[in-house]
């Protein structure tokens, strides 16, 4: 994603108030290559939410009125979220809206452990919602990587 040798920057360190989302990772300000926006993100996750939900409904056959029908989603999307980024290297919904995950360390990007911990920690919503100046959620940071524009 970024150039060789670049780091994950240091999160103590002072904002340049001229900075652009992803510049102390080393990525471009607009188009392919940047930092996706937060509206992008939302809309790949409400499509893969949907589609997760056709396929509760439909393969599992659980109502939207079943106690489990969030859990089952939710299951369902981590599942599909793991497996598609590392086959495919995005989601459905990503893939729709035209993002990519990427490694902020300009190397190959942390297969499969930090892809694990980086869907659970999303699935908690917390950590997503906990961003930094780069637009990354703590779960990004977590796992060293970072969502751009295809």
């Amino acid at each position: 994603m970024t150039g060789e040798g670049a780091r994950d920057p240091d999160p103590t360190a002072p904002v340049d108030d001229s900075e652009y989302p992803g510049q102390r990772l080393g990525m471009p300000e607009t188009g392919p290559g940047s930092v996706a926006g937060t509206g992008r993100r939302l809309i790949a996750l409400g499509i893969d939410w949907g589609l997760c939900s056709v396929v509760v409904y439909t393969v599992l056959g659980l109502s939207p009125a079943a106690a489990s029908y969030g859990y089952a989603v939710l299951s369902v999307y981590a599942i599909q979220a793991v497996l598609l980024q590392m086959l495919v290297g995005s989601t459905v919904g990503k893939r729709v809206v035209g993002i990519r995950m990427g490694s902020t360390g300009g190397g190959a990007l942390p297969w499969p452990t930090a892809l694990v911990v980086r869907t659970l920690l999303l699935c908690l919503v917390i950590p997503a919602a906990i961003t930094d100046q780069d637009r990354r959620g703590l779960h990004d940071r977590i796992a060293g990587t970072v969502s751009a524009r295809i």
